[in-house]
């Protein structure tokens, strides 16, 4: 039988990641009536720089750290995995104190050259360029807990850092409001560090909670091979590359709709005013949501690297094969009612969340990469569990090529428009994710049963028909858009899981068993 470890970890991630979500919406909610337009346009053109160096000084090295420790832990040298976190934790100190330093470097240098263009984002610049040290260093701990397959404490941390960053941006924003928006945006931004610092102080006593007790797990009378520091080094490095290049995939992917849809849509006919309006409703309506509906396959793939890895370490392919399936038949049983879901209630959830129907056609031509990025994002982790991470990279490679080449001619089509932005998103997370399952089916035998997909989606189609009618019927009988839409998501979710029991594609008494497992 399976063990549910990395089922639990992807539960637990998912609960901690959408309880993050819901505490970063109610903070930009509140900073917006605080600073306003001008003074949250001060801290958004400071936090992105922010985000790019604390990306660049951590990229891929969590996962590098998880895989190496998982395979530590399953042979029981727990003193080895401890040689390496201490070891990642000294590399990643010096990576964090040179990107903080080039964060403060580059304040200056930004705004001088306009690349920043008002010079008040100054003071938030700096304010957040202590948090780069403390987020790179927080990245550690949590790749060597994942590596341990202990995802609470990666999720409580993750929880109190967002807490603690939310009070302390609303109070220094609201003390410094006075002074000028310029100082309640680096208010705001400093926000970050007491945040981060916070997060690293909870993983810190998790770490020495749980020391001796991996001490106590150590087999006496076995000495492992301890490996160099430089060996450590190396191995980190040339595993992080190939990792952090394919888990850009959304950062990459935005970036290129930034650079290329606006323009192409006034090439289609568009004016300047019109293409900036459609491009908000793909990349700010749109897109936010398929990245809300992925946060649980996120979780699945980050929870299956480690778990993969071990088995992969101890030679247990049949194990590898019976995990990765798991994951698989989890992340279309989740994504698939999302994506129908959204397919047929666009315009009502539009409505609802935007106050504006016009964002409907985007939402609704995305809904499918909700099930593509999620099947990208689990087969990537199970590529990067067995060893094989430059497969994700070079596939996504290939994936980008054709949504450049697909935006390029289909967005400038007046018949496609921002439509074709959408399908360009689309089949590029399909193309990475069918590349994927090609070289997993081609190295470890691992494919999804056509019967059990023919069924998901049979169950996934009646939800999308449940939710539509009873959507309409609702509307008839007078209820508000906001009621119909929630009561019709509500029914939707019902019928999936009905579906689901009767064709035996859910077993109730494992449902009961794995909640059992996960409370313990």
């Amino acid at each position: 039988m399976i063990k549910d470890k990395f089922l639990r970890g992807a539960l637990i991630l998912t609960v901690a990641g959408l309880v993050v979500k819901f505490i970063g919406a109610f903070n930009r909610i509140l900073l917006s009536r605080l600073l306003g337009g001008e003074g949250i346009g001060l801290y958004q053109m400071a936090y992105p720089v922010y985000l790019l160096m604390v990306s660049i000084s951590s990229a891929g090295i969590p996962i590098a750290i998880s895989i190496i420790v998982a395979e530590k832990v399953a042979k029981r040298d727990f003193a080895g995995a401890s040689r390496i976190f201490r070891v990642s934790l000294g590399f990643m100190a010096i990576m964090g104190t040179l990107f903080a330093l080039l964060l403060y470097g580059l304040a200056n240098f930004l705004i001088a050259h306009d690349y920043i263009r008002d010079a008040r984002a100054y003071y938030a610049l700096i304010a957040l360029t202590p948090a780069v040290f403390f987020a790179t260093i927080l990245a550690s701990f949590r790749g060597f807990f994942q590596g341990h397959q202990m995802m609470t404490p990666p999720a409580i941390s993750q929880i109190i850092e967002q807490f603690v960053r939310v009070v302390t941006m609303v109070a220094l924003a609201y003390l410094l409001l006075p002074r000028g928006l310029e100082y309640a945006a680096a208010g705001a931004a400093f926000g970050a560090l007491p945040g981060a610092l916070t997060g690293l102080l909870v993983l810190t006593y998790f770490y020495w909670k749980n020391r001796q007790r991996w001490q106590a797990f150590e087999p006496t009378g076995v000495v492992a091979k301890q490996e160099k520091v430089s060996e450590i080094a190396l191995r980190l490095v040339k595993l992080a590359l190939p990792v952090s290049c394919a888990n850009i995939m959304l950062p990459v992917v935005t970036g290129i709709d930034m650079l290329l849809v606006p323009g192409r849509l006034e090439v289609a006919g568009y004016m300047t005013e019109q293409a900036t309006t459609q491009f908000g409703y793909f990349a700010g309506m749109g897109l936010p949501l398929v990245m809300l509906a992925t946060i649980p396959t996120l979780s699945l793939a980050a929870s299956i690297v480690p778990a993969v890895s071990e088995a992969f370490a101890l030679h247990e392919y049949e194990n590898i094969k019976k995990k990765a399936q798991t994951a698989l038949q989890l992340c279309l049983l989740l994504t698939l009612p999302a994506m129908a879901g959204l397919l047929v209630l666009a315009e009502p959830v539009s409505l609802a969340l935007y106050g504006t129907r016009y964002a409907a056609l985007s939402i609704a031509h995305l809904a499918p990469a909700i099930c593509l990025l999620g099947l990208h994002q689990v087969t990537t982790g199970i590529l990067q569990g067995v060893g094989r991470p430059m497969i994700p990279m070079f596939n996504m490679l290939i994936s980008i090529f054709f949504k450049i080449v697909l935006v390029w001619f289909l967005t400038a089509d007046p018949e496609y428009g921002i439509i074709g932005a959408a399908w360009g998103t689309n089949i590029n997370f399909g193309i990475a994710a069918l590349l994927n399952m090609f070289f997993l089916n081609k190295y470890f035998y691992i494919a999804l049963p056509l019967k059990q997909v023919i069924k998901l989606t049979g169950a996934a189609l009646v939800t999308a028909l449940t939710a539509y009618f009873a959507y309409e019927e609702l509307r008839i009988f007078g209820a508000s858009n906001l009621l119909s839409t929630l009561l019709a998501i509500a029914s939707g979710a019902c019928s999936y899981l009905i579906v689901l029991v009767i064709s035996g594609e859910v077993d109730r008494e494992k449902i009961k068993q794995i909640i059992k497992r996960s409370k313990k």
